[in-house]
């Protein structure tokens, strides 16, 4: 019977704790993607763009759980793969939304240029939680002719008490549809 009341208490203690609100962190603040990612950025094409696609990436830096009255958080990795082997891939734009649409950060201060097979990330921490429930990523990228569509993936990670949980959230291309 002690045994339940101690856990009990525990659980109370450990509840209350993961309900308190932390401030808000800043996501991958200095150095950025081309200091932190220089071996992987080759020289801008000096060639036209004439090839562009944009990807969506749903992210989930918190999770409601337990009815909406526990809430989880978790790291953000968001990784942008060049697929090709043999044209580099221009990064236009990495820009973080939250759960309303409104963007809460931009991570390129101008377009870089991915080398083949290269990859550059971006890293949100637990303790960031400015996305909320619905935050997600877009990706713009050009190309200067026919290439390799690129990768574009986040790994979510974080715990819950004693667990530990990981998924991965894949991007999706941007395409317009409507009426034919």
């Amino acid at each position: 019977m002690c045994h339940i009341r101690m856990g009990c208490y525990y659980l109370a203690i450990l509840a209350c704790l993961l309900m308190m609100r932390l401030p808000a962190a800043q996501a991958q603040t200095a150095p950025g993607i081309e200091q932190t990612f220089s071996g992987s950025l080759t020289a801008m094409p000096s060639e036209i763009l004439g090839v562009s696609g944009a990807f969506y990436v749903p992210v989930y830096s918190s999770v409601s759980i337990s009815q909406g009255k526990v809430r989880a958080d978790f790291s953000v990795t968001l990784s942008i793969h060049n697929a090709s082997e043999t044209r580099p891939l221009v990064l236009r734009r990495i820009a973080y939304f939250d759960t309303n649409g409104k963007m809460v950060e931009n991570y390129l201060k101008a377009p870089v240029a991915l080398k083949p097979f290269s990859t550059v990330e971006v890293f949100v921490p637990t303790t960031d939680v400015r996305g909320g429930t619905g935050a997600n990523f877009v990706v713009d990228w050009a190309a200067t002719g026919e290439i390799a569509e690129p990768v574009v993936e986040a790994l979510m990670f974080g715990g819950l008490g004693s667990g530990h949980y990981a998924f991965i959230s894949q991007g999706r291309p941007l395409k317009v549809v409507g009426k034919n």
